[in-house]
């Protein structure tokens, strides 16, 4: 029995249909108990008496939630179609451009009817994983707001306040934050003393007080061109509101930083994971990427592929090239590309491998990508085998041939 399943936000069209290829059934259900428990039915009733012995084969384009889960826990098989291979597939079936929820069930139903071998089943990721998984991507999401919203922030003051961009690295600072929202505007911001700079510099913990409070004073009080003061109060009140998202995108990565660690640190593999040089919030990150599924990657080039770290082979005739993956997890090569940055920093054999990169002509980025990419091998061997990394036995090879 082959069932596609076409998601949207609220309801689900189904098809039923037989392995020659034959519609059994059609239905639109409404997401949630009432619509799970009217699929049932509709896939049990075209086996007839063999109901109990039928495999069910699913393909859907979603496989997190509540539906995927209770889908899987029904004993069904769900595999996971990409988007873009579903929208490929559907121009097998007619080249008219016509597109409909049904008829997507359709091509889900054919497409698992005669390509599920190669289609990935969902893995049987733990609770834990899961909860990893979102508590880290949420924090990732603020921190990328943060990002957003401060660039938001340096256009603004460019453009009114100059002077601010010269006085101040960290836009988002506690007291860059907190001396502009004394003082949003150039004149008020002129009119700070050192004292109240200084207060603010001892609340955020800074050194050498004294001095940086003169100079930001001297910096503040430079002139600069400006804008007429209808305009300057109106890019002030712009100012104040961006500052009020960036203090309060503040307090909640903080908050979110310390449940990420929390919950990481409850997970089975998180003492292989930071047995390597890497942080808390970058290894649950990758964690939480990769998942924990036992039998997910097979071997160390599958979840090198999955990373998106690993180089694909275009050949043709006599021409062939390896180029880089532009389809990838973007959190997941961020987290990864991030790792091997800050090893360089602590290995001297990840450092090592890197200069070798760059001796032989590649780029800093590709290769920083290939460090990478060697990093999710020595991943990947740690968490097979449970045990923790050791520098030595993870560059031996590369180390003989550098010797040698």
């Amino acid at each position: 029995m082959f069932v596609g399943d076409d998601w949207a936000e609220d309801h689900h069209d189904i098809e039923v249909m037989h392995s020659v290829g034959r519609r059994l059934a059609r239905a639109r259900l409404p997401e949630g108990v009432t619509g799970m428990a009217r699929l049932h039915p509709i896939v049990g009733e075209p086996a007839g008496e063999d109901a109990d012995k039928a495999e069910v084969l699913v393909g859907i384009e979603t496989d997190r939630g509540p539906w995927g889960r209770a889908l899987v826990a029904a004993g069904y098989t769900v595999l996971a179609v990409n988007p873009s291979q579903a929208a490929r597939f559907r121009d097998r079936l007619g080249v008219s451009g016509a597109k409909s929820d049904p008829r997507d069930a359709h091509v889900l139903a054919d497409m698992v009817r005669t390509h599920g071998h190669e289609l990935r089943p969902v893995a049987g990721d733990s609770a834990q994983v899961e909860a990893v998984n979102v508590i880290t991507r949420t924090h990732k999401t603020l921190i990328w707001e943060r990002t957003r919203h401060t660039q938001r922030l340096r256009h603004a003051l460019r453009d009114y306040f100059p002077a601010a961009l010269d006085a101040f690295d960290d836009l988002d600072a506690a007291d860059t934050l907190e001396l502009l929202g004394k003082a949003p505007t150039p004149a008020q911001a002129a009119r700070l003393t050192v004292a109240q700079i200084s207060a603010t510099l001892i609340r955020a913990r800074r050194k050498n007080v004294a001095a940086k409070a003169a100079a930001l004073q001297t910096t503040l009080r430079a002139e600069h061109l400006a804008q007429p003061e209808a305009v300057t109060s109106a890019y002030a009140g712009s100012v104040q509101a961006l500052l009020a998202v960036l203090n309060v995108l503040n307090t909640q990565i903080k908050t979110l930083q310390g449940q990420v660690e929390a919950h990481f640190g409850r997970h089975p593999a998180a003492e292989i994971i930071l047995s390597r040089p890497v942080g808390v919030v970058l290894g649950a990150r990758v964690l939480a990427e990769f998942c924990d599924d036992p039998a997910r990657y097979t071997s160390a080039k599958t979840r090198k592929n999955y990373a998106g770290t690993s180089l694909i082979t275009r050949a043709s005739g006599e021409k062939k090239a390896a180029l880089a993956r532009y389809v990838h997890n973007d959190r997941l090569i961020d987290a990864l590309l991030t790792q091997a940055f800050s090893t360089l920093r602590v290995s001297p054999n990840a450092h090592a491998y890197y200069q070798r990169q760059r001796a032989r002509g590649v780029g800093h980025n590709a290769a920083l990508r290939q460090l990478a990419n060697r990093l999710v091998g020595i991943l990947h061997g740690c968490l097979k085998t449970g045990t923790r990394y050791d520098e030595a036995t993870a560059w031996s090879h590369h180390a003989e041939l550098a010797t040698g």
